[in-house]
């Protein structure tokens, strides 16, 4: 389970992954983060994959009241990450905006899946993320939804 690095519930969050179960927490926390394409970065040298997101706050106890909800930037590192694939959007538009739908492992790899199909794949022998709040939440009047069905 990802270790809570920060104070309350509702502070910022500081999370660590180093195995499938911990890398699902931070897909669910980071579920409906939308991620400008300029902001998503690999390093080679360092063997580094790291992303900027602006994420809904789903953690209890922070959306009170219920008509006032939060975003947060977030920050997210891969890594060991060996090579970098990405499937149905370009770099070349770097202020387009993804919607991130989940974090999965898979044989030699981290996936990250965004709304209308687009991918990235992170080649990895190893699960090692680090998830950081970067500075105060904001408030928002949009909830995600996802239609049943």
């Amino acid at each position: 389970m990802p270790e809570p690095q920060t104070g309350s519930q509702t502070g910022p969050l500081k999370l660590r992954a180093v195995d499938e179960e911990d890398l699902s927490v931070i897909s669910a926390i980071l579920q409906d983060a939308l991620v400008p394409v300029g902001e998503m970065a690999w390093i080679p040298e360092d063997r580094r994959f790291v992303l900027v997101a602006n994420r809904f706050k789903w953690e209890p106890g922070t959306n009170v009241p219920s008509a006032e909800f939060q975003r947060t930037l977030t920050g997210l590192r891969v890594d060991g990450v060996t090579a970098v694939k990405r499937r149905g959007f370009g770099r070349g538009d770097p202020s387009q905006i993804l919607a991130l739908l989940a974090i999965r492992r898979e044989e030699g790899a981290i996936l990250l899946d965004f709304a209308g199909g687009g991918s990235v794949r992170l080649e990895t022998a190893e699960v090692l993320c680090h998830l950081d709040d970067l500075g105060e939440p904001w408030p928002t009047q949009w909830r995600p939804s996802h239609p049943v069905g």
